[in-house]
């Protein structure tokens, strides 16, 4: 992975704290709207590292192609995730 590995650690590692978190607020039968405050910053930390690793794959794999068939195909993969995420 082309991606800054210790951002992207850093970001994984604060989301994955944010959801145990939001399980925590679950099993405390905590007010609705506060759980549902939690997972939608828990979903913008987890675009954030997506964020990043394309912005990474665009940068590096597509800018670094050794082909323009190679460079099609890192732009077809890149279109294909940005097709799921939106």
């Amino acid at each position: 992975m082309t991606a800054d590995r210790k951002t992207v650690l850093r970001l994984l590692k604060t989301a994955r704290g944010q959801i145990d978190g939001i399980i925590k607020m679950v099993e405390e039968d905590r007010y609705c709207m506060d759980v549902s405050q939690q997972v939608a910053a828990a979903g913008a930390m987890l675009r954030r590292v997506n964020r990043e690793i394309l912005t990474a794959h665009l940068k590096h794999c597509v800018e670094h192609a050794q082909s323009d068939r190679e460079r099609a195909d890192k732009i077809d993969e890149l279109v294909n995730a940005l097709g799921k995420i939106l």
